[in-house]
């Protein structure tokens, strides 16, 4: 599914706060390198009470929307149709307007999972074979996007370690919808049960799981696995830092971030996107 790009188009990331965000940067660059004259991504920092009037606003000048926190989750319900995916995922962050008979039609999707598939894919390289033990961190919906991804990578079942597994239950019903059976853990447990773990997707906000990277250290317990943190600031967290000091690999959550915006910017010019151009803009703002 693509979208027609036949002049100036406007794009935009949505969320509340939003103002930290980054994808303006890689979508940006990526006009540039296509050549998109007059194309325009702007950030918008929408409560969620102001999501309804927003959606219902767009117009045919709109090619669509990156949307973040916390408006997965709700996207779901305002719009015209959802991809299968993010049926499935119980979650999209991509808004795409498609042609209609008197107005645009809105399409919701989800290109968190293609990012982390790509990502762990840079993280393990080619051919590595599926993992035995996987492990998420956290529970919500980037959560049921990394499940989606590991199953897409061969693994049909994974630990998930939350804070209060009784609050699980939008995971628990996302991974039904995908056939799969995760095994909650609290949260508490983490310490012990990672470096078990080949392969570990932490999904945990900013510095929540520093007290458990302390931990870490203070076992010492080798950690031969690989860990996808999906937080990109800081670059690298605690837990990374942590990670590697223990002999296993990382893989930052600015690759996932650059993976997601690229299939997004494929989706909304009809183009492939310039992987190296976007590349080297995040890697250039990151470093500031």
């Amino acid at each position: 599914m693509t979208a027609a790009a036949p002049g100036p188009r406007r794009a935009a990331v949505v969320g509340h706060p939003v103002a930290h965000s980054l994808s303006p940067v890689l979508h940006g660059a990526a006009y540039a390198a296509l050549g998109l004259e007059g194309w325009s991504y702007t950030a918008l920092d929408v409560l969620p009470e102001d999501l309804p009037a927003l959606l219902a606003g767009l117009d045919a000048g709109w090619a669509g929307l990156s949307v973040t926190m916390p408006h997965k989750h709700a996207l779901l319900g305002l719009v015209d149709h959802v991809d299968p995916l993010a049926v499935v995922v119980g979650a999209a962050n991509t808004v795409l307007l498609q042609p209609g008979r008197t107005r645009p039609q809105l399409v919701a999707l989800n290109t968190d999972v293609h990012g982390l598939v790509a990502a762990l894919g840079e993280g393990r390289g080619p051919g590595a074979p599926a993992p035995r033990r996987a492990v998420v961190l956290g529970g919500g919906a980037t959560a049921a996007s990394a499940l989606a991804a590991l199953a897409q990578l061969g693994v049909p079942e994974a630990e998930v370690l939350v804070r209060s597994p009784g609050r699980a239950g939008a995971l628990l019903a996302a991974a039904g919808r995908m056939g799969l059976h995760p095994h909650l853990v609290p949260l508490r447990e983490a310490a012990a049960r990672l470096p078990e773990a080949d392969l570990v997707v932490s999904t945990l906000p900013a510095h929540a799981p520093d007290e458990l990277a302390a931990q870490l250290r203070a076992a010492g317990t080798p950690l031969p696995g690989t860990l996808l943190d999906v937080v990109y600031d800081p670059r690298p967290t605690d837990l990374q830092r942590a990670w590697l000091d223990l002999g296993g690999s990382t893989v930052g959550g600015d690759r996932m971030l650059l993976h997601q915006a690229v299939e997004q910017v494929r989706l909304m010019t009809g183009r492939p996107a310039p992987v190296a151009a976007m590349d080297a803009a995040l890697t250039a703002a990151l470093a500031r």
